[in-house]
């Protein structure tokens, strides 16, 4: 599987994770029913009932590792629907766009990190959007 796969079936991972905790849940699980539906017929309702149980499992634990693990689980799965049926691919971007997307809070859809310090004198800042290191002597 390509890079742009991998990516594509991350995002989605992440979409449905994070719109399911939304008042349009309804809408995603359906969109992601839909594009099972014309993969695995037969396998479209579980998957709709999972998306149901990855929601109640996201309200009663509302921690940011539950919903980390569930965007990686979705995102596994989206992985392996498009290495399957790379066909669907167009299929899912428009999903994303048209149909999770709007789902999606806005401040959700990107991360930005804006800093603003002041130091005076012999004073130093450090500031960081990850993980930072310092080591003085």
């Amino acid at each position: 599987m390509d890079a742009e796969l991998m990516a594509l079936a991350s995002t989605a991972g992440s979409a449905v994770v994070t719109a399911l905790t939304t008042d349009l849940w309804q809408r995603a699980q359906a969109s992601v029913g839909g594009l099972w539906r014309r993969a695995y017929p037969e396998r479209a309702d579980t998957v709709e009932a999972e998306l149901t149980e990855t929601r109640d499992l996201l309200l009663a634990a509302p921690e940011d590792d539950v919903a980390e693990t569930s965007a990686e689980e979705w995102g596994l799965r989206f992985r392996r629907l498009l290495t399957t049926h790379p066909a669907l691919a167009e299929e899912l971007r428009r999903v994303l766009a048209e149909e999770l997307a709007p789902a999606v809070p806005a401040h959700s859809q990107g991360n930005s990190t804006v800093f603003n310090a002041t130091a005076s004198g012999h004073g130093r800042v450090y500031q960081s959007a990850g993980n930072q290191t310092i080591n003085e002597r």
